[in-house]
């Protein structure tokens, strides 16, 4: 029988718990009760068939305390007259969350209503959207108001976020919490304490004139007459982007890999440096304009990633070459083939014919499902005779 018990009605208020909408309604102030809740019934068929399961049904509807039925009735062929349930409400919010079960969590949320409202009112539109989130939240609230009530009395603070000195905040509590704050603050602050340009949760300092810790460049120098470091010959080198793009040396070539491995073992070669490209993205790569005059080969895996990475380089240096990610270093090394669990699936527009052939081959599976060649399998004899190709081309 598909007919509407007590726990199917008292499941309806818990999905409307659940989407946040009986707190939202404490917010708002939405009239939502009394609450027609929607209820099926036995047909005529049913009360000749199974007349006792009927008149069972009605009594467990009648005694389901907070409810309030409107009966219709309903004069049979064979049982005559007979009273039944027609339609069902609930008259209030209280009763609607005593029946649930969340009067305390009512309760707690409207405590957080109150002092928001007395503290920030411009973050109310963020309690009405998120509810459920803000009791999750609710024993970190106080200190998220104050780190907000702190960058509105600080624009663009050009701190770092663990600068920040506050009561009961301590060091980690803004990093943790970036998601959360960075919603909040789009409500708090007015339009020029926010860098709109800046999104995502890694752009959080930037976003409110935060500093950031810099992001680091490592380089490897691969000819010995090179002389970056004094005293040293082809040393590991790692510097904050900002001092490697006023970087002054003699180099002519780049060589760029993402496996560090590769990034050690890669020989000497004149007028050259190797880049370490785990880490990083290419933004602070680009900040290097003298890039510009260096041949650039780009050393990453065989595979659809592989590709969409060398493509994002071009949007900056569009004079990059791949190196080693071709068809004829893939077929070379079968049996180092391995698996690309999601591929990318999007068109590439950077990339040379040949490129594109064989990343349409990978993308679409014409070679084998789900085809990688992770650059570190390949042989260093085979990397070898490559680069010597290269430097012969000159």
């Amino acid at each position: 029988m598909m007919w509407t018990t007590p726990k199917d009605l008292k499941a309806q208020l818990a999905r409307l718990w659940d989407r946040g909408e009986l707190l939202r309604d404490v917010v708002t102030g939405n009239p939502r009760f009394p609450l027609r809740l929607t209820i099926k019934g036995p047909a005529s068929g049913d009360i000749t068939e199974r007349f006792d399961g009927v008149r069972t049904w009605a009594a467990e509807l009648a005694n389901a305390s907070p409810l309030r039925l409107e009966w219709q009735e309903i004069r049979h062929r064979v049982q005559g007259l007979q009273r039944l349930p027609s339609s069902c409400w609930i008259d209030s919010m209280d009763d609607a969350l005593g029946w649930i079960g969340k009067r305390r969590e009512r309760d707690r949320f409207s405590n957080l209503l109150q002092m928001t409202r007395q503290q920030n009112p411009s973050l109310v539109p963020w309690l009405e959207k998120r509810p459920l989130q803000a009791l999750e939240l609710e024993g970190e609230w106080p200190r998220l108001l104050a780190v907000v009530d702190w960058v509105r009395n600080h624009p663009r603070p050009a701190i770092y976020l663990r600068q920040v000195d506050l009561p009961g905040v301590h060091s980690k509590f803004i990093e943790t919490h970036r998601a959360v704050l960075a919603e909040l603050l789009d409500l708090a602050l007015p339009a020029d304490g926010v860098d709109t340009a800046k999104t995502g949760v890694a752009h959080f300092a930037a976003r409110y004139g935060f500093l950031d810790k810099p992001t680091r460049i490592r380089f490897r120098v691969l000819d010995p007459e090179i002389r970056a470091v004094a005293g040293t010959t082809c040393p590991d080198i790692t510097l904050d982007a900002s001092s490697f793009s006023q970087l002054a040396i003699d180099v002519r070539r780049v060589f760029i890999t993402e496996n560090e491995i590769n990034f050690l073992v890669l020989p000497n070669v004149s007028g050259a440096i190797a880049i370490f490209g785990s880490g990083y993205g290419w933004d602070a790569l680009a900040q290097a304009r003298w890039l510009e005059r260096c041949a650039i080969h780009y050393w990453g895996d065989i595979d659809t990633h592989g590709f969409a990475i060398l493509d994002q380089l071009r949007k900056h240096f569009s004079h990059a070459d791949s190196f080693l990610m071709d068809r004829a270093s893939l077929d070379a090394h079968v049996s180092f083939w391995g698996w690309e669990d999601k591929p990318q699936r999007c068109d590439l527009h950077r990339l040379t014919l040949e490129e594109l052939c064989l990343y349409n081959d990978l993308r679409d599976n014409r070679i084998r499902e789900g085809l990688r060649l992770e650059q570190e399998h390949l042989s260093f004899g085979w990397v070898r005779e490559r680069i010597d190709q290269l430097l012969q081309q000159d």
